[in-house]
Order: C-alpha cells, then sequence, then structure tokens
C-alpha cells in the first residue's frame, strides 16, 4: 500500500510538472508601475484603477471593505485638484467645503471625507503621505467608505507642482 501510495504521488508530481512545462512562461511586465509614474507632466495620466486598487489592498488588509470608483466623485476630486493647482494654494476649503462641493451634485450619501495633499509626484508617495498622517489614515481607514474619486493636477509654475485630491463616500 505504501509503494501504491508513493508511485501515485510521484506519478502526480511528474504529470504536474509536465503540465507547468507545456504553459506559456510567466510574462514579466517590462516597464514602471503606473503607481511609480510622475505626475509633473502636462501629458502624465493618473491611472485612477490602481489608485483604488491600492486603497482596497490597504483597506482589505486592515479588515475593511473595497471602494469602487465613482464618476461623480472622480470629477469632484478633479475639480478640487485643479482650483488647488490654479490657486497655488493646498485647501479643502478652496472652491468651498466638501459638504458644498458635493452637496448639489446628485450624489446620494450621507458622509464623504477628503484627503489633499501637494508636492509629491507619484500615487504611491501621495498614498504614502496619507497612510502617514494620522488624520488623512483614519480617511483612508473608515468603514463606512465605500466609493472614491481620486485626481491629480500638474501646476508648473507653483511650489508644489503637482496637486492631489481624493474624495470618500459612503
Amino acid at each position: 500500500m505504501r509503494n501504491t501510495l508513493t508511485r501515485l504521488i510521484a506519478i502526480a508530481a511528474i504529470t504536474g510538472l509536465s503540465a507547468c512545462a507545456s504553459q506559456k512562461p510567466l510574462e514579466i511586465p517590462t516597464g514602471q508601475p503606473s503607481f511609480y509614474q510622475s505626475m509633473a507632466s502636462r501629458e502624465a495620466k493618473l491611472d485612477v484603477v490602481a489608485a483604488r486598487d491600492l486603497i482596497t489592498i490597504y483597506r482589505r488588509n486592515n479588515g475593511l471593505s473595497a471602494v469602487q470608483l465613482d464618476p461623480i466623485l472622480l470629477a469632484k476630486a478633479q475639480e478640487q485638484a485643479d482650483a488647488m493647482a490654479a490657486a497655488n494654494s493646498m485647501s479643502h476649503e478652496v472652491r468651498g467645503t466638501l459638504q458644498a462641493r458635493i452637496g448639489n451634485s446628485g450624489l446620494e450619501h450621507s458622509m464623504a471625507v477628503e484627503n489633499i495633499s501637494a508636492g509629491y509626484h507619484t500615487l504611491a508617495d501621495a498614498i504614502s503621505g496619507w497612510r502617514n498622517s494620522p488624520h488623512h489614515n483614519d480617511n483612508l481607514l473608515n468603514g463606512k467608505m465605500r466609493r472614491m474619486g481620486i485626481a491629480s493636477a500638474y501646476a508648473p509654475g507653483t511650489k508644489y507642482k503637482v496637486f492631489w485630491a481624493l474624495v470618500m463616500s459612503d
């Protein structure tokens, strides 16, 4: 019985190895991941799917649910990032309070939070900065949040060059 079991394991291992050998080799991605792409140029385009995925992974690692991209929140985040860049000012209220900005947008929500920053050139750096800031981290890890929008704006003639806005709601 033991010899039969040993033979079966050996056959399974050989079969498994030959099946692996017949598959296409693993393709290693080339280039830099999008979350390391510099946003400090007019041609740069933020990968919002990568942003959602990074935030979702962070939330899941902390026992929370995923967040989904929301077109209204994406637009509101872009408006805020653009307004800060145009004003050369990192402020939550450069165009009014968050509640005022999303209040008449048609977004159904009972709670919303916002993270802003400036000076970070990559998505990875912006999210890392928020994770390292207690108040911003509280927003990222708010268990009520289910939807998000994120944006960056490039302003070459300003102190910070790149402005960021993340808006999340329930």
